[in-house]
This record gives C-alpha cells, structure tokens and sequence, in this order.
C-alpha cells in the first residue's frame, strides 16, 4: 500500500511523489522561460531601487539611456549565467534550499558584471558603480520571492482529494516530514495528513507543511478521537515490534488502520522499496525484531572471493542465507538439497531464473554419506553453511529415527566431507530447543552441536554452531499455520494458555548465521540475544483481532517433547558477548563420533519406544521420563556400526 494505488512497487517516489512543488526535468519550456522573466524583471526593479537610494529621489540625475542599457546588461547577465548553471534547464526543485543556493551565487556573478560594467563603461553609461551593489540584495530578495509564491500556489492547487483518508502521522522527524509533503502535495494521495503526532517535547508547537503536532503517544487515543482519523503511519524506519504493539493497542477498537514503513534496508537497496510504500501492520511487526547490525567488512573477509556451499539451500533459512550470501560475491555459491522444487525457488530468487542448468544448484541428500563426500571432492568448498535438518518437534517425536537420521548422521556426514577437503569455516545451524533438549529435534540437534564441536578441535578451523529460535514465516511455523486456521473459519489450536516461544525474523537468523562465522571461535556455539519471549496466546489473539472474524481459540495441552518456556542457554553454558552486543558465545563439550549409538541417544532422550504419552506435570518442568536435564555426558557405545553411514 503507498501514495499511489493501484501502481507498481516504489511508483509513488519515482514517478509524481514531487513533481507538484519541485518539478524537475519534465517541466514544460514555458514554466521555465516564465521564470526568467520573472528573474529579469526582479533585476529591472533592484536597479531601480538602488538608483533611488543612490540619488536619494533626485530620479531627474539619472541618464535614462544608460540605465536602460545597464538593465539590458543585467537581464542578458542573469541570463547567461543562469544557463551556464543550468538555472533554467530544470536541474533543481522550485524554491529548495539547492536552487536558494544557486540563486546566491548566480546574483552575485551578475552583480559582479555589473559593477565591472559601470566600471568600464562609466563615461558613456554615465552610471554610478555602487548601483551593482546596492541593486544585489534586492534581487536576491526578489529572485528568491518569485520562486517562493509560485511555489506556494502549486502547493496550495496540490491537495488531497476530498475522499483521501484522515491519517496520522506518528513521528516528525525526516520520513515523518517527507511523508507529510507527499501526502499534501499530491492531489491523488489517498491519505490526509490531519496531524502529527511525537514524544520530543522540543517539537510540541510544530508544525510540517502546515500540519501540527497534536500531542505525545500517551495522548494518541484522545487525538484520533478528535481527529477522527481513519489511518495511523508510523513514521519510523526500523520501529520495535513493542511499539508497534503500544501503538495498536492505544488504537484498538477506534478503526484505525495501523501502517508501517518498509525496512530502512530495503529503501536503501538499489531497486528496493520507496518511503511511500508503507502498508499494513502485520503479526511480524509485532512479535518480530530487527535483524542485528552486522560487519560487513569481517564478513566479506570469509566470505568474497570464495568457494561456498549452503546445505539445505530450497528451506527457508537456507535460501535467505544464499540470497545474503550473494550480496558478498563469493567466487562460488553451492546450493545443495533434495527438495529440487525449493532449489528452484531459491536459483529464481537470486539470478533470476530457474533453467536448473548451471552448477550452483546440486540435488543431494545428505543422509548419502559417499555421494556427499563425491560432490565435495569435486567442488572443493572452502566455507560451510549447514541448514539442512528435520525441524517439527511432533513428528519427530513419532519418528525418532529420521531425526538421528538426518540431524545426527547427516551432520556428521556433512562435518566428514567438510573436513575431508579443508574447509575452513563451517556453520551448523542449531536450535534454541538443543540447550537442556526435552525433544527428540533438541536432542538430535544437541549432537550435531557436539559433533561440530569435536571437528574444529580435530582440524583447528572455525567449525562454530548457532541457534535460532523459532523463525517467523517459516515453512510449518506457527504463523503460516494459524493463518490457515483463520481462513478456514477457526478454531485456532493453542498449546496452553501460558506457554511462550522466542521469536525472530528470517532475515535477522540468516544474519546471524552470516556474522558468526566470521566471529565465532572454534567449537563455540553463539546465540542470540532474542529479547522478551512472546507468549502464543496474544500473537493468536492479535491474529484474530486483525482479521476481523469471531475465531474461537482451543487449548490442546502440551505435546510431548515440548517445554512450557524455552531456554537460551543450558545448565552449564555461560552468556559472554567478547565480540558483539546481541551475540552470545557459550560452549558444548565435543563428542567423539565413534561414541554415536542410536540405542543409547533414544535411551537417554526417553524415546526409545517409539511415541510416548507425557503429562501435565512433566510438560511444565519442561523434561520426559528418563531425559537428563544436559546432554552434554558423552553417549557410550552401544552397537557396531556406530559412526557409519546412515541408513
């Protein structure tokens, strides 16, 4: 949604967004010329004024001849000077502060012709040579008045249309002010500026393109009550998802329509977003956060100009991560999986096509230890990025075995063949649901930290982990599913009514990813700082009250395996940021991949028989029957084909 419906993308900005008070290139021959009359006339008068003052009303001392003359030369001055800056060839907006500039230093070049003129020509124009200098100021003055009413008439004929929508603005700061001057200034603008609104005290009396500051946030209630405003535009370019939570609530039940600006990532980047095309809040804005700031410099430093492979490249995380990845040019970008149609996906999302024909797509699973250490071989990867995993905690939990199968066994495979040819930076990407595990996901995943870890002290390189919280938007994620849910006419399915879950962004866990391999020491794991945990409940109520349809919620109890609460962190694991704010950086003992045992994993996760029940009591503790609260003890071997491939 932007100033400009119906039209494509950024349409607003680039197309009218400014053409009513700051025509440019288009502006048709007679617009300009006019303006030199007006400038001619404006040095025609300040002459005459300066004679004036300079003979003090004696006008019948003045050589009428010569001073046409000097008015000729002046108006011939402007002119020429004024091309020769492109003054009047539309390069610059009426009345801005760029023209204003220009303006100066035009009048001062013709003011200097002037007075060179008097000068050399003072026995046959017979004109003072003050009358440059004092004629200047006044054609400044007049220069700059003509250009200010004609740009207040093109403002004042620039409104918005009698249908456009009462719309606040939160915010009065540069995209507040530049929103407020879109808004007013273009008469299709479906929006009305009726008022601003700010916490700076200092800016109590402003006003923007004559529209006030009506008062703080803690008033906004009371002022789109009194405004009756139909809209609401948080003016902010990155805005917390608290605040965007404050702001819906203080409007919830008036009818107003919350809007957000895009990403300040996304104005910024080369064919991105406009600031005109702001929509409508959604789940993300308000359960979501901000990706971390990054380094560019010390990721580029691992990453340009080398050979990379992502595994998992069709998932969700993998192909954000590829999409990232690419903006650092490195010499070769692998995406690997099973899923062909998600590679494809992925192919399109970057280049631009799907042909599935060059070498930056490779269809492999990773459970196949001997085709994986082939495609290695014959790539030579030199950085890592494993995303490839089993994720849903339910079926998982019915199916144990895949989980060791591809979580375990095909970490290791991918840790194996990574070592096999030198890599020098590996990332596996974990879970929040590893550190103290109760799930067969969090225990699988708790190995392939271990595993990760006893390969970078068996190779010396930067083999590091990272985990994730849940990931909003994700493929089988909460989102997704509730807004099925809500489609279908409800009810929505809720755990309990307490429990709660991190949440982050896909783009904010692929920066991450990205960061720590570039800081992350070996063997470490790094961890988010997630911020508040959100509880389930509210996002399903929020979900709800969006849609605007009367959706019953209905507890199912806890599943097994999940926890009430998640943890960050393990028993153990100590929270040290050395390197960047947001990024923990904690420790997993290594495990031996020759200690692997399927039977003593299922045995000490609990689920060695299968799916299992679990009640109330043991889903609120957050443990099942025989899991220990780490599982950081080494697995003893059990069985002889430990550390082999996986079936």
């Amino acid at each position: 949604m932007g100033l400009n419906e119906g039209r494509p993308r950024g349409a607003a900005a680039r197309t009218r967004g400014s053409s009513a008070a700051a025509p440019t290139g288009d502006k048709p021959a007679i617009w300009l010329w006019s303006q030199y009359l007006l400038d001619a006339a404006a040095w025609i008068v300040a002459i005459l004024l300066a004679l004036i003052l300079r003979y003090e009303l004696l006008v019948k001392e003045v050589n009428v001849p010569g001073i046409a003359v000097f008015c000729a030369v002046a108006v011939v001055a402007q002119l020429a000077v004024g091309l020769s800056f492109a003054l009047y060839r539309g390069r610059y907006s009426f009345g801005s502060f760029h023209e204003a500039k220009l303006l100066v230093i035009v009048a001062v070049l013709v003011a200097v012709i002037l007075v060179l003129s008097s000068v050399a020509f003072f026995t046959v124009l017979e004109v003072p040579r003050s009358i440059g200098i004092i004629a200047f100021p006044f054609a400044c003055m007049f220069l700059a008045a003509t250009r200010y009413l004609k740009r207040m008439y093109v403002e004042s004929k620039a409104k918005p249309g009698e249908d456009a929508q009462r719309t606040l603005i939160y915010g009065a700061g540069f995209l507040g002010n530049s929103l407020v001057s879109r808004m007013m200034q273009d008469p299709e603008s479906p929006y009305f500026p009726v008022g601003l609104i700010d916490d700076d005290p200092a800016k109590k009396h402003l006003r923007l393109s004559s529209v006030p500051v009506l008062g703080r946030i803690d008033d906004l209630r009371e002022v789109a009550t009194r405004t009756q405003a139909q809209m609401l535009v948080i003016a902010f370019a990155e805005v917390e998802a608290a605040q965007v939570r404050r702001v819906s609530d203080l409007v919830a039940g008036l009818g107003i329509k919350v809007l957000v600006l895009p990403p300040l990532r996304d104005m910024l980047g080369a064919g991105g977003a406009a600031i005109a095309d702001f929509r409508e809040v959604a789940v993300e804005d308000l359960i979501g956060r901000h990706p971390v700031d990054i380094h560019p410099d010390e990721v580029a430093g691992y990453v340009a100009g080398k050979r990379v492979l992502v595994t998992g490249a069709g998932g969700s995380i993998g192909s954000e991560l590829c999409r990232q990845l690419a903006g650092f040019a490195p010499a070769e970008l692998i995406m690997l999986d099973r899923d062909e149609t998600g590679l494809q996906s992925t192919q399109i999302s970057i280049t631009g096509r799907g042909l599935l024909t060059g070498r930056d797509t490779v269809l492999a699973d990773i459970r196949d230890a001997d085709a994986l250490l082939d495609i290695f071989e014959d790539r030579r990867p030199q950085v890592v990025f494993h995303a490839a995993a089993l994720k849903h905690v339910s079926l998982l939990e019915q199916y144990p075995e895949e989980a060791w199968k591809t979580n375990v066994q095909g970490s290791l495979n991918v840790l194996r063949a990574s070592s096999a040819v030198g890599v020098t930076n590996f990332v596996n990407i974990s879970t929040d649901k590893a550190a103290d595990p109760t799930s067969v996901l969090g225990h699988s995943k708790r190995v392939a930290e271990k595993l990760t870890s006893w390969h970078a002290e068996r190779t010396g390189q930067k083999y590091v982990s990272v985990r994730f919280g849940n990931v909003i938007g994700s493929r089988g994620s909460m989102l997704p599913l509730f807004t099925e849910q809500i489609r279908n006419g409800g009810p929505l399915t809720v755990t309990d009514p307490e429990v709660t879950r991190f949440f982050m962004t896909i783009p904010e866990a692929c920066q991450l990813v990205v960061q720590a391999g570039a800081i992350g020491r070996a063997g470490e794991v790094l961890i988010l700082d997630m911020g508040e945990p959100v509880r389930i409940l509210d996002v399903a109520q929020r979900m709800i009250a969006m849609s605007g349809k009367d959706i019953d919620i209905v507890f199912t109890g806890l599943r097994p395996g999940e926890k009430m609460h998640e943890d960050l962190m393990g028993v153990g694991e100590n929270d040290s940021r050395p390197l960047h704010p947001k990024i923990s950086h904690t420790s997993v003992a290594p495990l031996d991949p020759q200690q692997l045992s399927l039977q003593a994993w299922k045995a000490e996760g609990g689920f060695g028989h299968g799916t299992r029940g679990i009640t109330s009591g043991q889903s609120q503790a957050g443990t099942r029957p025989g899991a220990t609260p780490s599982s950081d003890a080494p697995v003893p071997p059990v069985d002889s084909h430990a550390g082999g491939r996986a079936s």
